[in-house]
């Protein structure tokens, strides 16, 4: 009696059910295969799309639009150049859009701009609630009176994030986070682009706030070998305008 399925190696050719179960694989594991991916791929957080990294619990009105524009609104300079725009229907709080210059480095504003109405062109960049503009001009001064900025005291808070760069969180890298963003986000925090703490829970409505040292200047150095892990911080938080600014004791929490 002949088994079907039975591999005999002199024969020219594979038994019946061996060719069917082995034609079953061939085609079943390229499909899975291709599923797999497609379902990895959907279920993966877009990094190009508008509510990347908005974390449950946090809200934030619809990013600036990618690309060339014209701003104009109240700059403050500590800890890092923010310019603040005033409030319409889609952000009734207004909006605070941080200042780069290109390349890896950090907007490079006249001190007396602080605090005074300017103008500014350059790139938008947009991700989740951060907005950012790439300077192609100098900023222009303007001659309309400066109300000043609000500001909010929180009190003192104890949070868990990390340690990015404004300019690659904010879509000038993607991912832009993350230990694999290490080198790099230390290499823009060290030409003085604005430092940003992602929480891993939403502070005050936000997943996101600039980080300043205790007295109110740049990121701390110490905690410059912490950039890109996970850290737990403790400081001041403030509401300035639209933006929430930690300013971290220089020695993390364990």
């Amino acid at each position: 009696m002949t088994d079907p399925g039975f591999f005999v190696g002199w024969r020219r050719v594979t038994a019946g059910a061996l060719r069917r179960f082995l034609l079953g694989v061939a085609v079943a594991v390229p499909a899975g295969a291709a599923l797999l991916a497609v379902g990895l791929g959907t279920a993966a957080v877009d990094p190009a799309g508008a509510r990347f990294a908005l974390l449950p619990g946090a809200s934030a009105p619809p990013p600036l639009p990618i690309g060339d524009t014209a701003l104009a609104g109240i700059v403050t300079l500590a800890p890092y150049p923010v310019l603040h725009l005033p409030g319409d229907a889609a952000a009734p709080r207004g909006r605070a859009v941080l200042l780069a210059d290109d390349g890896k480095l950090g907007a490079a504003l006249d001190p007396a701009l602080d605090g005074q109405r300017i103008a500014v062109q350059g790139y938008a960049l947009a991700r989740g609630e951060i907005d950012m503009v790439v300077l192609t001009e100098p900023p222009t001064k303007l001659a309309e009176p400066s109300p000043g900025v609000a500001v909010q005291r929180l009190g003192r808070w104890r949070i868990t994030g990390e340690i990015c760069d404004g300019k690659c969180a904010a879509g000038g890298m993607r991912p832009g986070t993350g230990l694999g963003h290490r080198a790099c986000a230390t290499l823009c925090l060290d030409g003085e682009l604005p430092a940003l703490f992602v929480a891993t829970a939403p502070v005050a409505g936000s997943a996101f706030l600039l980080l300043g040292a205790a007295d109110g200047t740049r990121m701390p150095p110490a905690l410059r070998d912490l950039i890109g892990q996970r850290v737990t911080l403790e400081g001041a938080v403030e509401r300035r305008g639209a933006m929430l600014v930690f300013l971290a004791d220089p020695e993390p929490g364990r």
